[in-house]
């Protein structure tokens, strides 16, 4: 039964390390300029929850195909 146990806790441990690894925290920001390589955004009040440092990931919004005759 001691080795049931053994198991049980390790999974859960397993579990909850990886949930919190997986967790990121959603900012909508504006992209205010761009200069070459860099890109600066204004994120407002949620900016806060960035730090130096942080890896993000961003989606741009893809244009709308004009289509004509």
């Amino acid at each position: 039964m001691s080795k049931k146990l053994l198991s049980l806790a390790m999974a859960m441990a397993f579990t909850v390390s990886m949930a919190s690894v997986s967790m990121a925290g959603k900012v909508k920001c504006e992209v205010t300029a761009v200069d070459g390589h860099t890109v600066t955004m204004d994120c407002g009040k949620k900016a806060g929850k960035l730090h130096v440092g942080d890896k993000v990931s961003v989606k741009a919004k893809k244009a709308a195909a004009v289509e004509g005759c």
